[in-house]
């Protein structure tokens, strides 16, 4: 076994929409997360693994830490603080910005009993002039003993390797956990939900609210090799928000099955007949029974 190999778990964390779903997936060059311009994309921690000859990062994903306001809210709170006790490393994500409000005061007093190497990464740099970067360090500096502070663009894979190389310094030195080709824990059908559940996201933009959950009803390949045939079933919380997401004579969801379509037979390197239905199920968000139906199991993260 190489004595000089690190392995570690690296917790991502930041409120909700800085671009923790980004920063990961272009970290392993690949797209595992789902990620919208809406916030708390992101439900369940996702874990994923980077590894090159220095050694293995497995990220841990966390939903967005922020004040919750149904019992999904509860749930990922839950998952984001759970993560933290499971990692090595915590890189912190934060915007480019000399103010900080009470979202990044909120997670700077969760971190001070966790006693981990907290990176902060200051992210979408690309979108501020570079004058501007070291006021933005010196205002976070003041808030928290960072073990490293790198300024980064997820999105436009900018200082990615540096960052890297800081989260390499603070792991342990240890095993494999997992295999080379290994890029994710999670179930191919759950990535293939996610993947519907962020085109219907991104195609229904401000129309509908975040209250969309996306169920895999079957998902089978055919005898002969030659495709893939997957039902799924979108379920939202009121009548009204079915008829948009169904749109006027179906073109809507069409939009969503055909964009999401292009997506999961990129990821499966298979053709794909997929068939979407839209169920009502009214308050699922505030329903521990509909809720664990559909993915979110409270007792998983206790």
């Amino acid at each position: 076994m190489k004595t000089d190999f690190k392995s570690g778990f690296t917790a991502i964390i930041g409120r909700p929409n800085v671009g923790k779903s980004t920063l990961m997936n272009h970290l392993i060059g690949q797209k595992i997360a789902i990620t919208s311009r809406k916030p708390q994309t992101t439900r369940n921690r996702i874990q994923t693994v980077y590894t090159d000859e220095k050694g293995q990062i497995v990220f841990l994903d966390t939903p967005g830490i922020h004040k919750a306001k149904n019992k999904l809210g509860d749930y990922m709170v839950n998952v984001a603080q759970r993560t933290l006790k499971d990692a090595d490393v915590i890189l912190w994500l934060v915007e480019p910005s000399t103010f900080i409000g009470a979202g990044e005061r909120h997670i700077a007093e969760q971190l001070k009993s966790c006693r981990l190497p907290v990176i902060l990464v200051i992210n979408k740099v690309d979108t501020v002039k570079k004058e501007e970067v070291p006021g933005f360090i010196q205002a976070y500096r003041k808030l928290y003993d960072f073990a490293e502070i790198v300024p980064v663009s997820a999105l436009r894979s900018l200082n990615l390797d540096t960052l890297l190389d800081c989260i390499f310094k603070y792991l342990p030195y240890g095993p494999q956990f997992y295999d080379e080709d290994t890029v994710t824990d999670q179930p191919q059908r759950q990535i293939v939900a996610e993947m519907i559940r962020e085109k219907a996201l991104r195609c229904l933009e401000e129309e509908i609210p975040h209250g969309i959950a996306v169920t895999i009803e079957r998902m089978k390949e055919r005898a002969d090799g030659s495709m893939v045939d997957i039902d799924a079933t979108i379920i939202c919380e009121r009548d009204s928000h079915k008829g948009i997401i169904i749109g006027k004579q179906g073109v809507m969801l069409k939009k969503i099955g055909s964009a999401a379509r292009y997506e999961i037979e990129k990821m499966l390197e298979q053709k794909v007949n997929l068939k979407l239905w839209v169920k009502v199920k009214k308050d699922w968000r505030d329903s521990d029974y509909l809720m664990k139906n559909f993915g979110y199991d409270k007792k998983e993260i206790e």
